[in-house]
């Protein structure tokens, strides 16, 4: 792990620059490391505070990059601002071209049928010689499922991946990565939620500008006001308690 870790809140967060982040995860891949990376916003505080294994997860991962304006400016209102924002879906685009410039490979797990491979035809365009080990579109259940469990895992092993992509939305993706990820011994396993839909083009990333000023989530709202209103309007109020909870 980093040595820059520091409390925050009710988690930890790794105190890192973007250039710091990326060196990190080469180091991990180039000695074999098998670890975790989640980039926390918002949502991610709040379940931390009712969900034990999630808080565990957090706890155990590799690494843990700040993910969000509120957590920047909470950050900065503590007195203790962190570094750098490092946003996920930013994140795996660098990392798909650092993979290309150094012969890392990738791997896609997650979104609907089709919709990971298309993603990895987008990359390999954006970044030429990138090596896309794989995809897989798990099927709806498959979390309940030994069985298929066993099967992921052989097809992430057999891939001789170095870096694996998860889009299955929060806790699904990260339970996944923390219980299996020592099965698939892939170096380096990422928290994606849903940049492969970004990537296949299937969901609209909010505009630059509005991701510059921290109102992406605004933009999401806008989208899919009925799926996301719960999480931005009900269970995100409780964000602001825990800011002065833990000062």
């Amino acid at each position: 792990m980093p040595q820059n870790r520091v409390k925050f809140m009710n988690t930890f967060i790794d105190n890192v620059s973007l250039d710091e982040a990326i060196a990190h995860i080469e180091n991990c891949i180039q000695n074999h490391i098998i670890g975790q990376v989640i980039t926390p916003n918002v949502d991610q505080i709040v379940r931390i505070e009712w969900d034990d294994y999630f808080k565990k997860i957090c706890k155990n991962c590799e690494l843990l990059l700040v993910d969000g304006h509120p957590l920047m400016w909470t950050a900065k209102f503590y007195g203790k601002p962190f570094k750098e924002k490092i946003c996920g879906s930013d994140l795996v685009l660098l990392l798909c071209r650092v993979a290309a410039n150094k012969g890392y490979s990738v791997f896609l797990l997650g979104a609907a049928p089709g919709v990971a491979q298309l993603a990895a035809d987008n990359l390999k365009e954006a970044n030429p010689g990138l090596k896309v080990a794989g995809v897989y579109s798990p099927p709806l259940g498959f979390d309940n499922n030994p069985e298929e469990i066993k099967k992921i895992n052989q097809i992430l092993k057999d891939s001789k991946a170095d870096m694996l992509f998860v889009g299955m939305g929060v806790p699904k993706q990260d339970i996944f990565i923390y219980e299996n990820m020592k099965e698939y011994d892939i170096p380096m396993s990422f928290s994606i939620g849903a940049t492969i839909d970004f990537i296949a083009g299937k969901q609209k990333r909010a505009p630059k500008w509005m991701r510059k000023i921290g109102f992406e989530w605004f933009y999401r709202l806008l989208c899919d006001p009925r799926r996301m209103f719960k999480r931005y309007i009900v269970d995100d109020r409780k964000f602001f308690g825990l800011i002065f909870k833990y000062k």
